[in-house]
């Protein structure tokens, strides 16, 4: 299992990764070690501004969809088109390749309220 310590991670195991004014949104390597094969993505949010623990989109896989849920407030900018086509690169590379939206966080953004990769460990150790 892989927790890199460069992004934050949320209870419902979606992590963010901050680049200057922007950040990438995606579901943990244990989110979708979980979940298994993923088959669509869906991200319906774009270009709208939501609440930290606000549903963006769905992930859908062979026997269920489950909900994805912003970490932070803020807009979002983008879906990953390459999902559209291909969708196993979020089991493949979730923390690279895999990346679901990027967003611009609100001034307001609370990062230190999200995990650090020890933290997030430990939660799905318990």
């Amino acid at each position: 299992m892989n927790f890199p310590t460069n992004v934050k991670y949320t209870k419902e195991h979606e992590w963010i990764r901050q680049e200057g004014d922007v950040a990438y949104v995606g579901i943990t390597d244990y989110a979708q070690d979980q979940l298994g094969d993923i088959v669509f993505v869906d991200i319906p949010t774009v270009g709208e501004t939501l609440a930290a623990d606000e549903v963006f989109g769905t992930i859908e896989v062979v026997k269920t969809i489950s909900d994805l849920f912003l970490p932070v407030n803020g807009e979002i900018l983008e879906q990953n088109e390459t999902l559209a086509d291909q969708p196993e690169l979020v089991n493949q590379d979730p923390y690279g390749e895999g990346w679901l939206i990027k967003i611009k966080p609100a001034a307001d953004a609370d990062f230190d309220s999200l995990l650090d990769a020890e933290a997030y460990k430990a939660l799905i150790n318990e």
